[in-house]
């Protein structure tokens, strides 16, 4: 596997990719047989599963597509005559094309809604949802500012809600500067921007001067550039960006693998899913190799990518739940 960390740092995403290849013969080969020597060398490639052929579609978070998309970039080595193509629109944008369904698999940082599920019945669309990982909600600011190291749920709440009033650091703490935070945010169609307006801002207004975008690395770039910026997105992206940006810990306690898993982060840890639409899972047969795939690799990917692998046996029931709609 790829050091995906290492990619990640030097560009994580782009808001959509689009994986696959056509077969290659092996240049090496005496043979005179050429269509028989191409399987046997897609064969022996992919580990010697069965040829898949066809095409699969996604979209959603840009919290989870590191895990998605590297997925699917090590998916086309092992079938490199499906074509899957993954868009990052945010969890909400996601669903809408899911309940329109335009995509095969939605990827989500938080649980489907419901209002979200009834659109999905009344469409006539089944699903099932699957975890993927484990994610820890990050705050961050600039490597250079010298003043934050920890902060308290309150005081993210005091920071983030729409008050009316201008937010400075000294409000905060009278020892830290009398300069306006500059806040950063996922867009509103962001599954971790509704998770940080539910656990932290308790469904109230976010404050209304932050930059919002679905891109993370927009908001990477601009916390970056200011040290008086604050912002939050998943933990995969400060990972891969923790060079130039620094992790603010939560009533003590800083986000990493031990805990993020364990859930002492507190509220900020969090699962991440996808969800497939049971009838391109059974009546397409690239859709289903590709799902089952994703499972038996979520756990190394998320690792890889700087997200936290759920116990084995989460993804033994996915990949029951995937083998029951057969």
């Amino acid at each position: 596997m790829r050091n995906w960390k290492f990619a990640m740092a030097s560009t994580i995403l782009g808001s959509a990719m689009i994986l696959g290849a056509c077969g290659s013969t092996d240049e090496n080969s005496e043979s005179t047989d050429t269509g028989t020597e191409t399987q046997e060398t897609s064969s022996d490639t992919a580990g010697e599963e069965a040829v898949v052929e066809g095409t699969v579609s996604g979209d959603g978070s840009s919290t989870v597509a590191p895990i998605m998309e590297g997925i699917v970039e090590e998916y086309a080595g092992a079938q490199p005559d499906v074509q899957v193509t993954v868009g990052t629109s945010g969890t909400g944008g996601g669903f809408e094309k899911f309940i329109q369904g335009e995509t095969d698999f939605s990827n989500a940082s938080r649980p489907i809604k419901e209002e979200e599920a009834a659109s999905l019945e009344e469409a006539g669309v089944e699903y099932t949802e699957f975890q993927l990982a484990f994610d820890g909600l990050s705050v961050v600011v600039s490597q250079e500012n010298d003043w934050v190291e920890d902060l308290t749920v309150e005081d993210l709440k005091k920071l983030w809600i729409e008050d009316g009033t201008s937010k400075k650091w000294s409000d905060l703490n009278p020892e830290w500067p009398d300069e306006e935070v500059v806040f950063y945010a996922p867009g509103t169609d962001s599954g971790t921007f509704d998770y940080f307006n539910e656990v932290i801002l308790e469904d109230e207004d976010l404050v209304s001067s932050a930059t919002l975008s679905e891109d993370d690395n927009t908001l990477v770039q601009g916390i970056q550039a200011d040290p008086n910026a604050i912002g939050f997105f998943g933990y995969a992206y400060y990972v891969a960006n923790q060079d130039t940006l620094k992790v603010v810990s939560i009533d003590g306690v800083e986000p990493n693998n031990d805990t993020i898993e364990s859930g002492e982060y507190s509220p900020l840890s969090r699962p991440l899913f996808t969800y497939a639409n049971n009838a391109a899972l059974t009546e397409n047969e690239a859709a289903y190799d590709f799902m089952k795939y994703a499972l038996e690799n979520a756990g190394a990917m998320a690792e890889a990518v700087g997200y936290v692998a759920l116990p084995q046996e989460d993804y033994d029931k996915g990949l029951a739940d995937l083998e029951a709609l057969k």
